[in-house]
C-alpha cells in the first residue's frame, strides 16, 4: 500500500484529500504545517507527497527546493495543490521541481487519477542497462543521470520523460503517446505541461538539452537529423 503525505492547512481539504485517497487504497498521513512534515519525513520517507504551496509556516514552492536539494528526496514525486490558476504560477511551480499541479477546486476523481497515475511511473521497475544519446547517460539501475560525466538532478517526471526519449533516440515521439506513456491515460491535465517539462529539462541539460528537437505540430524527437 503507498503511503501518501497530505500536507495542507486547511482542515476540509485535507479530509476530503485524506477521505478519497484512503477509498481509493492509499495509506495516508496529514500534516498542516512544514514542521510537522519536516519531521515525518526523517522518520519515514513516502511515496508521494501532495503538498499546498500556502502553509502557515513555509511556502510550498521553498519546501520543494528543499526537498529537491537532498539527494534521497530529489526524486520523490511531488503534486502542489494551490488556488493560484496563472500559468506564471504553474511554470514556476515545475521549474523548481515539482512533478505536477493541481489547482483548487479539484474534482476527487482527478485527484485519485493523478496520484494514481503519478505512482504508477515512480513504482515501475527500472532496467539495469544503461541509456546515451550524446553526452547524456542515464544508469537505469542507480536511476542517475549524468551530462559530460556530471550529475543531472532531475525531478521524477522529468527523469521519466528523458527516459522515455532515450528508449526511441531517433524516432517522432507525437505529444499524445509522451503524454499518454509519462503522465498516463488517465491524465486530464493541459498539454502544455508537457512543453513546459521540456523547457525545464532541456535547461538543465545544459548544451546537451538541443538533442530533443521539437517537431512541428508533432511532438518531439531525440537525436536524429
Amino acid at each position: 500500500m503507498a503511503l501518501i503525505y497530505v500536507v495542507e492547512d486547511d482542515k476540509s481539504i485535507q479530509e476530503i484529500e485524506t477521505f478519497a485517497l484512503s477509498g481509493a487504497g492509499f495509506q495516508i498521513k496529514g500534516y498542516d504545517c512544514a514542521a510537522d512534515f519536516y519531521r515525518a519525513l526523517e522518520e519515514e520517507k513516502p511515496d508521494l507527497v501532495l503538498l499546498d504551496v500556502m502553509l502557515p509556516d513555509e511556502d510550498g514552492l521553498a519546501i520543494v527546493q528543499k526537498l529537491r536539494s537532498r539527494r534521497e528526496l530529489a526524486l520523490l514525486p511531488i503534486i502542489l495543490v494551490t488556488a493560484r490558476t496563472a500559468e506564471i504560477d504553474k511554470v514556476k511551480g515545475l521549474d523548481i521541481g515539482a512533478d505536477d499541479y493541481l489547482t483548487k477546486p479539484f474534482g476527487v476523481m482527478e485527484l485519485i487519477s493523478r496520484v494514481k497515475a503519478m505512482l504508477r511511473r515512480s513504482q515501475a521497475g527500472q532496467g539495469e542497462r544503461c541509456l546515451k544519446v550524446g553526452d547524456i547517460v542515464m544508469d537505469q539501475g542507480k536511476h542517475a543521470v549524468t551530462v559530460h560525466g556530471i550529475a543531472c538532478e532531475l525531478t521524477y517526471k522529468e527523469y521519466e520523460l528523458l527516459k522515455l526519449l532515450l528508449i526511441n533516440a531517433g524516432m517522432v515521439m507525437t505529444r499524445d503517446v509522451i503524454l499518454d506513456r509519462v503522465w498516463g491515460s488517465s491524465f486530464e491535465g493541459e498539454s502544455r505541461t508537457l512543453d513546459m517539462h521540456i523547457k525545464t529539462l532541456r535547461r538543465k541539460l545544459g548544451n546537451q538539452g538541443c538533442l530533443i528537437r521539437t517537431v512541428r505540430n508533432v511532438g518531439y524527437i531525440m537525436g536524429g537529423e
